[in-house]
């Protein structure tokens, strides 16, 4: 889930970093594509909040499909309907695969640790990496690009490591 900002500086700041940082954290995993043993490809998700059931999701999705071809009336009501119901939001994910193993990376929970200060799914409080913004209010390039090059080696480094051939 992304993370509640409710204060405003906070907010703006976020809208700032959040497509530079997502641009540089493609980018290195790219380079970090290009020199290991994993094939990645990238993929459009809804991410539904925690706890919703696979009724409710199917009830959303059927409602949303039904709004294509529905009369004017009938809109009005599924708008109704859905304005009570949790609505997903979209994803973006890394799908990683290296012969049988397969590993899915949220690509805006990366975001989220490259422009925040200690981002975990758990923090219901955020706070902007405010090293990632120069004096003058501008993102600062170089740092932003170091955090996010650091962000994907750890994400990397975390993967399985290929299992030893056996003797």
């Amino acid at each position: 889930m992304p993370p509640r900002i409710t204060d405003s500086t906070i907010w703006h700041q976020a809208e700032m970093l959040m497509q530079p940082a997502f641009i540089r954290l493609v980018d290195n995993i790219r380079k970090q594509l290009d020199v290991s043993s994993w094939k990645g490809t990238y993929q459009d998700v809804l991410v539904w909040s925690p706890g919703t059931t696979d009724e409710t999701k199917a009830t959303v999705t059927g409602l949303v499909q039904e709004l294509e071809t529905a009369t004017p009336e009938r809109v009005s009501e599924i708008k109704q309907t859905l304005a009570k119901l949790p609505m997903p939001h979209p994803g973006y994910h890394l799908c990683l695969q290296r012969q049988e193993q397969r590993e899915e990376v949220d690509l805006w929970e990366l975001c989220y640790q490259v422009c925040f200060q200690n981002y975990t799914l758990e923090n219901e409080v955020v706070s902007i990496d405010t090293s990632l913004i120069d004096q003058e209010g501008e993102v600062d390039w170089n740092t932003l690009d170091l955090k996010a090059k650091q962000i994907v080696e750890d994400m990397f480094n975390r993967l399985p490591h290929p299992s030893a051939p056996s003797p």
